[in-house]
């Protein structure tokens, strides 16, 4: 298994396995947060992404005012984030181009999606500000989840787990290949 550990406590009386996904404690406890915090663009990994190259940035397309990436911590494979280059909190922050390039690029996600992986749906949308589930409020981004029948089975439900069956760089791959 990639990422994870199957491990028996002998010390818990529950009698259950336990699936370790220890590389979510990073994102869970914010130690990869950096010190100043989200809130300017020197630390905020959406404002650095785009400067990286290949594997590393885990960019899967560019445009001109926004650019795709996949989610570091992602809910399914091939999650993706529709980002402004802007370093902006709240989507009234977008101008015009801004905002059409986004849906635009929110609809590529979904083709290529489908094309690469047959997503049987979607979720789509933006928690604004961190009272609403945003993990960096501080810039804006758009979630593309592809979703598959059964894919809330008893791990996320239950076992509060999520297996995903390929590794980030692979799922990069895939999508950038694919995007036209």
């Amino acid at each position: 298994m990639t990422g994870a550990a199957r491990h028996t406590d002998t010390e818990l009386s529950d009698g259950l396995d336990r699936l370790w996904t220890p590389h979510r404690m990073t994102y869970i406890s914010g130690q990869d947060q950096p010190a100043e915090g989200y809130e300017k663009p020197s630390g905020c990994p959406f404002c650095l992404a785009p400067g990286k190259e290949g594997d590393d940035s885990l960019v899967v397309a560019r445009g001109e005012r926004v650019f795709v990436v996949l989610n570091l911590y992602p809910y399914n494979p091939g999650h993706l984030l529709v980002c402004p280059y802007r370093h902006v909190a709240d989507y009234t922050e977008l101008d015009a181009e801004e905002t059409a390039e986004l849906a635009d690029h929110t609809q590529t996600a979904m083709r290529v999606i489908r094309k690469v992986s047959s997503a049987h749906g979607f979720n789509i949308g933006m928690n604004q500000g961190g009272v609403a589930g945003a993990g960096i409020a501080a810039h804006l981004h758009q979630h593309v989840v592809p979703r598959w029948g059964g894919d809330a089975n008893f791990m996320p439900v239950i076992g509060r787990t999520k297996v995903l069956p390929q590794l980030l760089t692979d799922t990069r791959k895939l999508l950038t290949t694919a995007w036209p």
